[in-house]
């Protein structure tokens, strides 16, 4: 089982970051061995619109059991709720921080977005 995680770099040190969407990075973490690839999610960083779909679309390949980030709009909340894929929001510390609430059974699946669209 892998999740996702928002991270504003490559590595499990780096901030769970709050724009979803617009994070430089994915984080696709194995929470029992804290393995991890890094995704690069540059090609979204300035995308004038759909960055969250694209993020969401992007994040949905790797067949994360769920996806950890601190906001998440309508859309790309839609797009991972679609997909099978529970949305863990107000998240934040670090990356490997994170994983540790996860996998401790501390955070629990948003019932919606917790931001509007082109935050």
């Amino acid at each position: 089982m892998k999740i996702a995680v928002s991270a504003s770099g490559p590595t499990l040190e780096a901030a769970v970051d709050p724009r979803f969407g617009r994070a430089p990075y994915l984080l696709v973490v194995d929470p029992d061995t804290l393995e991890f690839e890094a995704v690069a999610n540059q090609v979204n960083l300035q995308a004038a619109q759909g960055a969250g779909v694209q993020t969401a679309t992007l994040a949905a390949r790797y067949h994360p059991a769920a996806v950890l980030t601190g906001h998440c709009g309508p859309k790309a909340f839609q797009t991972l709720r679609a997909a099978g894929i529970p949305v863990i929001v107000e998240v934040s510390g670090s990356v490997k921080q994170a994983v540790e609430q996860y996998r401790a059974g501390k955070l629990t699946p948003a019932p919606g977005p917790n931001a509007t669209s082109h935050w």
